[in-house]
C-alpha cells in the first residue's frame, strides 16, 4: 500500500567487524547501516521489530520513521537492500536508505498478474508465462506501490502483453523499455518420448524384427542386379 509508515527504533553501532557482527546476531539483534545526507551511520536492531516493520501492508516498500537510540527525532527512509542466511533464513544484515519525502526515488516493484485463470487461451490449454516479475519505477517515496498489477483474463493463445499495455499508475513512471514482454500465452511444449533401447542380449520382437529386416523392392531389385553382374563377371 503506498503511502504507508512504520516506526522503526535502531541503535547506534560504534564497533564493527564479524567478530562483532556474530555476537550481535547471536543476541538477536541484525546489524546494518543508515545512509543519509551526511555519514553513513553503523546501526542494530531487533530482528523482530525489523520483521514487523517489513511484513506490514506496506512490505519492503514501506516508508521506515527511523529513531536512533530514542531521541525523539526520525529519519523517513526506505530499505536499500538486505542480506538473508542462506540456511537459517534470517536477515543477517540490512542496509536503509533516508529519503526526502517531497523527491522521486527510483524502486523496483512486482509485476502481478490478475485473471490468468479465467484467460481464454489458459482454457483452452495454452501456458501462461511471466518473464519479467519487476519493473523498475520512479516515483514520490509515499507513492511506490506493493506491486504493480496486470490484467490478463482476456489472453487468448498466441497473445503477448508489453509494458505498452500496462495501465498507468498515478504519479509513478515506468522506466524500462516500453517494449519489454510482462506476459505470454503459448501452446504447450510437445515432450517427445525417446525410443527405447536394448540392452545387450535382449532380443527385438518378431513384429518389429520382420519390419526392420524388410526391404523396400527397390532395395531389393537393386541387390540382385549387383549379384547378377557379378556373377557374369566371374563367367
Amino acid at each position: 500500500m503506498a503511502g504507508e509508515r512504520t516506526k522503526l527504533v535502531v541503535a547506534h553501532r560504534s564497533e564493527t567487524g564479524s567478530r562483532e557482527t556474530r555476537r550481535l546476531r547471536k543476541q538477536g539483534l541484525v546489524p546494518g547501516v543508515l545512509y543519509g545526507n551526511g555519514n553513513p551511520v553503523a546501526i542494530t536492531v531487533g530482528e523482530r521489530e525489523l520483521r514487523r516493520a517489513l511484513t506490514g501492508e506496506g512490505g519492503l516498500h514501506a516508508i521506515l520513521d527511523v529513531e536512533i537510540d530514542g531521541a525523539g527525532k526520525t529519519h523517513p527512509s526506505i530499505l536499500k537492500d538486505y542480506q538473508v542466511d542462506k540456511i537459517r533464513g534470517g536477515v543477517t544484515h540490512v542496509d536503509l536508505q533516508e529519503v526526502r519525502l517531497d523527491q522521486t526515488i527510483h524502486a523496483s516493484v512486482a509485476v502481478q498478474l490478475v485473471g490468468g485463470e479465467n484467460a481464454p487461451g489458459v482454457r483452452e490449454g495454452g501456458v501462461l508465462s511471466q518473464p519479467l516479475r519487476e519493473l523498475s519505477v520512479e516515483a514520490l517515496p509515499l507513492e511506490i506501490p506493493e506491486h504493480v498489477p496486470l490484467d490478463v483474463s482476456g489472453m487468448a493463445i498466441g497473445d503477448t502483453l508489453r509494458l505498452a499495455d500496462l495501465a498507468p499508475l498515478e504519479g509513478v513512471r515506468y522506466l524500462d523499455d516500453p517494449e519489454t514482454v510482462l506476459a505470454n500465452v503459448t501452446l504447450p511444449t510437445r515432450v517427445e518420448e525417446p525410443e527405447p533401447e536394448l540392452a545387450e542380449g535382449e532380443e527385438v520382437p518378431e513384429g518389429e524384427a520382420a519390419e526392420a529386416g524388410a526391404e523396400a523392392p527397390e532395395e531389393q531389385a537393386a541387390d540382385a542386379g549387383e549379384a547378377g553382374a557379378s556373377e557374369t563377371t566371374e563367367g
